[in-house]
């Protein structure tokens, strides 16, 4: 039996699985979203330029592909898709960094890395990676 909680009530399904919800972080813009319960995630799609612009995930419901309305904006010319191999694929982290694009602007995600429990899918980047171009320290004799 599955019993998850949805605005405080319990829904019940199949078998037991516990969910923790995290966030939204970032700024103060925008609006909160949420897709609602489902099986799990088939696939992702992330648009992004500078920043990510915007998200799709198609999940599963009762063996079929539901697409979720899509979440963020309509600029972005570079696209990543994720395609698990749902069932016997599914995520188990999702990482991201969040900064502004500008010098007191406010905070857009720069990059997302997911990892199944089958395989790390590479890290989305938008715009520019910033880099370590020199170090700097103390030494004395053998020591750093």
């Amino acid at each position: 039996m599955e019993l998850l909680q949805e605005n405080g009530k319990e829904q019940s399904g199949a078998r037991k699985k516990s969910s923790i919800i995290v966030g939204p972080w970032g700024g103060n813009g925008g609006s909160s979203w949420d897709d609602g319960i489902y099986h799990g995630v088939r696939e992702i799609t992330i648009v992004y330029d500078h920043c990510i612009d915007s998200i799709n995930f198609v999940y599963d419901k009762n063996g079929k592909p539901v697409t979720a309305e899509n979440h963020g904006g309509v600029g972005g010319s570079r696209t990543a898709e994720i395609k698990l191999q749902y069932p016997e694929e599914y995520l188990t982290s999702v990482n991201g960094h969040y900064c502004p694009i500008v010098h007191g602007g406010s905070p857009v995600i720069r990059s997302l890395a997911f990892s199944s429990n089958k395989r790390k899918f590479r890290t989305i980047w938008s715009g520019r990676r910033d880099a370590v171009y020199t170090f700097h320290g103390r030494s004395i004799d053998c020591r750093v």
